[in-house]
């Protein structure tokens, strides 16, 4: 076994969880979808919803009721697009193989690991209990514990704070533009994964030291973690 603090430089690897470990981002849709047609809008398309990749549910719901005039009170509409995801996340929420398997064999090197997430604390322990990431991942971030979800820093620089780790040791594990440019500003190094492919040019993704402009059909175990190595050896 490598020595994790030795080769890999102290580093500690913190993941985003919807559309990065998991392909939840169906789901949430669904429960979006279902959510407006239930006030009024019932034309909600898969194309709309990439707009809302990678923001905090909280902040999505609060944009729906900006665009689509909603009168309803945003916790009335937050609460029932999470029921409605809940539902549909304990049925089914495949994870990524490779990812599981970075996971895995992050852990066991003895990298520290954590996931910083948009979604709500139910909704992360319903999905990490329900694929069994839950026994490697135990440190666990929510954008409802902080002050403002991303693209601001707050939820990785917790994430590094509970691992007892410095934000500089972080690289962050992400899938949306949002979270590419919430590393950048805690200061942590990203590894990019974009789930909408038309989105790896945005500019928060050129920010990342490894873009996988293919997304989870490009990213491999091998190839994230021989980028680590590097990484802990520039930073050693």
């Amino acid at each position: 076994m490598l020595d994790a603090m030795g080769t890999l430089g102290g580093i500690a690897v913190i993941f985003d969880l919807d559309g990065t470990l998991v392909d939840s981002e169906p789901n949430y849709y669904e429960a979006g979808r279902r959510t407006l047609a239930d006030h009024g809008v019932p034309d909600f398309t898969w194309a709309d919803h990439e707009s809302y990749v990678g923001v905090s549910t909280h902040e999505t719901v609060v944009l729906w009721k900006r665009r689509y005039g909603l009168s309803a009170p945003v916790d009335e509409l937050l609460d029932a697009t999470n029921r409605h995801y809940l539902e549909l996340a304990r049925a089914r929420t495949p994870v990524y193989p490779e990812m599981r398997t970075f996971v895995e064999l992050l852990v066991a090197e003895g990298v520290p690991v954590a996931v910083a997430s948009g979604s709500s604390p139910a909704a992360i322990e319903a999905i990490l209990a329900g694929t069994g990431l839950d026994t490697h991942l135990r440190t666990v971030v929510s954008a409802d514990e902080v002050a403002r979800g991303k693209p601001a820093p707050d939820v990785f620089l917790e994430a590094a704070r509970r691992l007892g780790a410095a934000p500089a040791d972080c690289v962050v594990v992400e899938d949306a533009a949002p979270g590419a440019a919430a590393a950048h500003a805690a200061g942590m190094r990203c590894v990019a994964v974009p789930y909408v492919a038309a989105q790896a040019d945005a500019p928060e993704f050129a920010t990342a030291g490894l873009l996988l402009r293919g997304g989870q059909a490009e990213f491999t175990a091998r190839t994230a973690y021989a980028w680590l190595l590097d990484a802990g050896a520039g930073a050693a």
